[in-house]
């Protein structure tokens, strides 16, 4: 047994700093995610947290800190995937470091709900506030009610006078249509979200770009609701019939798109190849298994909280990070039959 819990005591964070050869601030620093923590330090301190099995107090830490230990996140549409997980994400990472998340959801864009949700999560004392709004709507209502407390807003595009994080839609999107001009297509569709989202313009903008900048003239445009159902209604009316592949903007239209098309008699990828956006778990069971992009929500989670735990530690320099999407392969693409 260590030293330092003789006597049955449970190890404080100065014994743990006295084991790793460090100053407790710099164990505080490790436990709290600084970036600014050499490896071998950090790695130090980890295995002595380990081997001590020593577990932080959250009540002693915010009486030593005057913090609650209290993050608040405003999540607007959180019934849609790319909202909800995100919140999981954050929730995940925060429990990580030891804080606890209040969440507000709202799926009215109306400055009243948006402003009655700012007050009642800083009426229970939060340290920060995290903004989940993916419509431009609801993000500039929230702007015209934002407190003055730390603040980080998820969105992909920077801004110059908050902390910002999200997934590269851009990227991804870019990332998707060369997919299916390097299998040879080209007559590319796309099927776009509500162009009221963050993620959908980006999504559609980098499908524009990417025919432009390969010399491709721009394919037909549809646009759903992010449901699958908006994608069979698509796929089945015969719109896109004259393209050989689509980008859809999410799985879920992506799935309704496939329905459509086979319902017509179209097979997928023989005739016309689907890719989407996400990676639902759900997407590999597809009949055929989807070919899309991967958002990696754990990583978006702790980056958040990271930048988070720097406005809150006093860094008001307003920050913008983005974490790269993955493109997954799978048996919806293929090259054009004709």
């Amino acid at each position: 047994m260590p030293e330092a819990t003789r006597g049955g005591q449970k190890p404080s964070i100065y014994d743990v700093a006295r084991a790793a050869g460090v100053s407790h601030m710099t164990v505080s620093r490790v436990l709290n995610g600084h970036p600014n923590i050499r490896e071998s330090t950090r790695a130090r301190v980890l295995q002595a947290i380990d081997e001590m099995q020593y577990t932080r107090s959250s009540i002693a830490r915010a009486l030593a800190t005057s913090r609650t230990m209290r993050i608040g996140v405003l999540v607007d549409s959180p019934v849609q995937w790319g909202p909800n997980s995100t919140l999981r994400a954050i929730e995940s990472a925060a429990r990580a470091q030891h804080y606890s998340v209040s969440a507000f959801a709202t799926s009215d864009e109306d400055a009243e709900t948006i402003s009655a949700g700012i007050a009642d999560l800083v009426a229970q004392g939060i340290d920060a506030l995290c903004v989940i709004a993916p419509r431009s709507s609801a993000s500039e209502l929230f702007r015209e009610h934002s407190s003055n407390m730390p603040t980080l807003v998820i969105k992909s595009e920077p801004d110059a006078h908050l902390h910002t994080a999200g997934v590269d839609q851009y990227a991804g999107a870019r990332m998707a249509v060369a997919h299916l001009i390097g299998q040879g297509h080209r007559e590319i569709a796309h099927v776009a979200g509500p162009l009221d989202w963050y993620d959908a313009r980006a999504r559609w903008q980098g499908w524009r770009d990417e025919l432009r900048d390969a010399g491709l003239p721009e394919g037909r445009f549809a646009q759903g609701d992010w449901t699958s159902e908006s994608g069979y209604r698509l796929g089945a009316a015969g719109d896109l019939d004259r393209s050989t592949a689509v980008f859809a903007a999410n799985d879920q239209m992506a799935l309704g798109l496939i329905h459509g098309f086979v319902e017509r008699g179209r097979r997928v990828p023989a005739d016309v190849s689907v890719i989407g956006f996400d990676d639902l778990p759900d997407a590999r069971h597809f009949l055929p298994p989807l070919t899309t992009v991967r958002q990696d929500f754990t990583a978006l989670g702790s980056l958040a909280l990271r930048l988070l735990l720097a406005a809150i530690d006093g860094d008001d320099t307003a920050m913008h990070e983005l974490i790269a999407p993955e493109l997954i392969v799978r048996s919806s693409t293929s090259g054009p039959s004709r």
